[in-house]
């Protein structure tokens, strides 16, 4: 018997992605107008994360900095999202948090493009990571303190196996994963629209998860974030028009790894988000390397580098990148599904 409540609820949910996606494709000029105007411009970064100089980054992408390509485009996301929830979704339990997220998260990433793009490109210009860390690590506490005492969070689903008790120690858990998240989508947001096609992918296998569950909230707001990093990547792909700068990888990055705890599919995340896993793996190997043995494991880390510097054109990284992501998030979703708790 056809389920007519059900067909509604997926409708509604449906809609909420493609009025997000128009959204934000009506905002992106206004954005694009006024970036060019106040010259909001990536600055272009000349040594690594733990310092030193940068060559072989600077040699692959030193004719994409000979153009200025504006930077914070992170924030029409963030906007047509919230816009949508607050008209469109109603299920104030499942969306004020991942919303809260996606701003509080984007206002840091905000902050941290302003100050590149005034900085001189010498350095890493933007906040100082261990601010940046700090930050961001007080929205997940924050989140997850709400989860433990407010919404009664404690258990954790371990697919194939059951839920597990696990008291307070949900509340650092719940850190480990919005943080290890957000940071490891702003390390793979490198290449022309490779952190847009990946955040599609597995914003679209935790839509699917959250509907199983029939938590058509949390569904809808993962659809709202289909759409919007979709209109992002239609301008962002190669040669990018813009980057989403940090206002939208910790934005969207925050976002993931809230809607993975509220659905209650942590360990189903590592999964669906395999490439953003092995992007942050790549890059904290390639640190602890030249740290401790003074060596490098990668021509140029991320992984996403590595292979651009091997020879592999900037395209040919991000759709084969693409495709592992997907999937990898189709595989999550049908453990996910299997699964569910």
């Amino acid at each position: 018997m056809f389920d007519t409540t059900l067909s509604v609820q997926m409708t509604h949910i449906l809609l909420q992605g493609f009025v997000c996606f128009v959204l934000a494709m009506i905002f992106t000029p206004i954005y694009t107008r006024y970036a060019f105007k106040l010259k909001l411009w990536k600055q272009q970064r000349e040594t690594t994360t733990t310092g030193e100089k940068a060559p072989i980054f600077r040699k692959l992408h030193a004719a994409k900095f000979k153009r200025n390509i504006p930077t914070m485009a992170g924030i029409i996301g963030v906007v047509a999202v919230t816009i949508t929830m607050l008209t469109l979704n109603w299920s104030r339990n499942q969306t004020y948090l991942p919303v809260f997220g996606l701003v509080a998260a984007g206002a840091v990433g905000f902050l941290d493009d302003l100050i590149n793009i005034r900085g001189s490109g010498k350095g890493v210009a933007g906040l100082r990571s261990s601010l940046k860390f700090f930050l961001i690590f007080g929205i997940a506490l924050v989140g997850a303190l709400y989860f433990f005492f407010r919404l009664g969070y404690s258990q954790i689903h371990v697919p194939a196996v059951g839920n597990f008790e696990i008291g307070w120690l949900y509340i650092p858990l719940f850190v480990l994963v919005v943080v290890a998240t957000a940071n490891a989508v702003n390390i793979a947001d490198g290449l022309d629209g490779l952190a847009g096609g990946l955040l599609a992918s597995s914003f679209g296998a935790f839509a699917v998860i959250a509907f199983a569950q029939a938590n058509y909230g949390i569904a809808g707001f993962c659809l709202a974030m289909v759409g919007a990093v979709l209109a992002y990547t239609w301008f962002n792909i190669y040669p990018a028009r813009f980057f989403m700068g940090d206002t939208g990888s910790f934005a969207f990055g925050t976002a993931l790894g809230i809607v993975a705890m509220l659905t209650n599919m942590a360990f189903v995340l590592p999964i669906v988000g395999a490439v953003f896993v092995v992007e942050a793996g790549s890059s904290v190997i390639q640190i602890l390397s030249k740290k401790i043995f003074k060596r490098k494991i990668f021509l140029s880390a991320p992984l996403h580098h590595h292979l651009e510097a091997i020879g592999w054109p900037e395209t040919k990284v991000t759709m084969r990148l693409w495709i592992i992501g997907a999937v990898s998030a189709g595989f999550g979703m049908l453990i996910g599904l299997i699964a569910r708790g």
